[in-house]
């Protein structure tokens, strides 16, 4: 009895600060600013308050990366292969090479703030030099980013954590900067990136065969088994020496535009699985985070100062060359320049280093430099947006869902947007023109709400359009009536 009484109290406790967490999310939509940040700190303050709370390193590291598997499978799936396609370019420029480049950049800032020798400085750039999914999808989730910058910010955060992970890794390995050593980052780096992609590329189509055509009873089972399948992937490209993170995020773009048998409810699924792996994530981290240590004078005045030119320095200098070939506006570019936030991975590659001698300080150095930019480059996201030009606007909660299920796939269904003076505004619903005879407007939402659809119904801009096709009719005809 006295066991079942204590793990009751556990269960409480972790209710309420699930629940707390959760709420919190109310705050920070209020305060702008973004969602994890009340993790973290609020973690780190109970452990403060509780020193037993204080989980082992291992527990931590196995914990945020199966977190993070799960929020980048869910992210690449949110991205699909048709927003990736149009800025594929950017993504692996600003992924790799921006990541390599932001080390090297990072590496002298540390070197000479921390007074360390190389290795340890090129350790701490390493953890810092990523942008992060779980921050970068949290900020810009409830947002709708117009243009290519938003697409191209969450790419680049699911692209260069594989990068960082994989790099810190044949680092720790190599153990010295040597030429021995570089020859052996470069080798492992490159096999990690080949294999990750390769299960990945080829893993994501298996899997949609697997969904298509073997059947499981029960609905339920179907985002179970979509998850449980991409943790497959995922260990099996780390038994393979390769990046497992990259193997996710790659079979969830790929999945990501593709039909299948209960898609919206893996999709919902895994999008709230993506938001409780993000409050565990930044809570087990926040777990490991001494207060103590991060005011002392030798963490936060070199971490802030690291902060803020890793965000107003570094990232501009590395990151204008790569997005001057790419077809972007001024104010887009450099709203993905200031959006290239810092967050989990960063803080999980930082804690890599809590081993190390003079550890502790490394790693209050890195999570300094990650609240400077949850706190501050979070906080400015949707100012900037405003101030630069690039539309952002927050997506309104759609609470309740009308439509029939089928047993056979609606071939040829769409669902459209009516864009501000296309062809459709303003038209009535039997004069739409183009739209072969056994095409027809199924179904139209105006101002959230359903409208009856019939022959005289008139198309106004931002109504949202269920088509449904003639098999004959070629999608790209219609989809052109709707766009401006």
């Amino acid at each position: 009895m006295p066991d079942t009484l204590t793990f009751g109290r556990l269960v409480l406790c972790a209710a309420v600060a699930g629940l707390l967490a959760v709420q919190s999310h109310t705050l920070s939509a209020r305060l702008r600013v973004p969602a994890p940040a009340f993790f973290l700190l609020a973690a780190a303050v109970a452990v403060r308050v509780a020193p037993g709370l204080s989980p082992s390193a291992r527990t931590v590291e196995r914990v945020v990366t199966l977190a993070l598997l799960v929020i980048l499978f869910d992210g690449g799936m949110s991205i699909g292969v048709a927003r990736l396609r149009s800025v594929g370019g950017a993504v692996l420029t600003l992924g790799v090479l921006g990541t390599f480049a932001t080390t090297a950049g990072a590496a002298l800032l540390a070197h000479l703030l921390l007074g360390v020798d190389w290795y340890l400085a090129v350790l701490v750039a390493t953890a810092v030099a990523p942008t992060d999914p779980a921050v970068v999808f949290s900020v810009l989730g409830e947002r709708e980013v117009e243009g290519r910058s938003g697409t191209l910010l969450e790419g680049e955060s699911g692209a260069n954590d594989p990068v960082g992970i994989a790099l810190m890794a044949a680092l720790l390995g190599a153990g010295s900067l040597s030429g021995g050593a570089a020859l052996h980052v470069g080798g492992t780096f490159l096999l990690q990136m080949a294999v990750g992609t390769a299960v990945g590329l080829v893993g994501g189509r298996l899997l949609l065969l697997l969904v298509r055509r073997v059947p499981v009873p029960g609905e339920g089972l179907h985002p179970v088994r979509v998850l449980v399948a991409a943790g497959a992937l995922f260990g099996l490209a780390t038994v393979l020496h390769g990046s497992g993170f990259l193997a996710v995020f790659l079979a969830g773009v790929v999945v990501g535009d593709e039909r299948a048998p209960f898609k919206r409810e893996v999709e919902r699924f895994h999008a709230a699985l993506a938001s409780l792996a993000e409050v565990v994530a930044f809570a087990y981290l926040g777990l490991t985070v001494d207060l103590g240590v991060l005011v002392s004078r030798d963490v936060l005045v070199p971490g802030l100062v690291l902060g803020v030119l890793l965000a107003v320095v570094v990232r501009p200098l590395v990151g204008l060359p790569l997005l001057l070939p790419v077809r972007l506006t001024r104010g887009e570019r450099a709203f993905v320049l200031l959006a290239g936030l810092k967050g989990a991975v960063p803080l999980l590659l930082g804690s890599l280093l809590l081993e190390l001698d003079g550890g502790e300080r490394l790693y209050g150095v890195v999570v300094v430099v990650v609240l400077v930019s949850v706190l501050v480059q979070g906080t400015l996201v949707p100012t900037a947006a405003r101030r630069l030009g690039v539309g952002m606007r927050v997506v309104e909660a759609e609470p309740f869902a009308a439509g029939l299920r089928l047993r056979a796939d609606p071939v040829g269904q769409r669902r459209l947007t009516v864009a501000a003076g296309s062809a459709a505004d303003g038209t009535r619903v039997d004069a739409l023109p183009g739209l072969a005879e056994g095409s027809w407007v199924a179904m139209v939402v105006r101002d959230g709400a359903l409208l009856p659809v019939r022959g005289a119904t008139r198309l106004e801009a931002d109504d949202e359009v269920l088509l449904q096709l003639d098999p004959e009719q070629a999608a790209g005809t219609a989809e052109a009536l709707f766009e401006a």
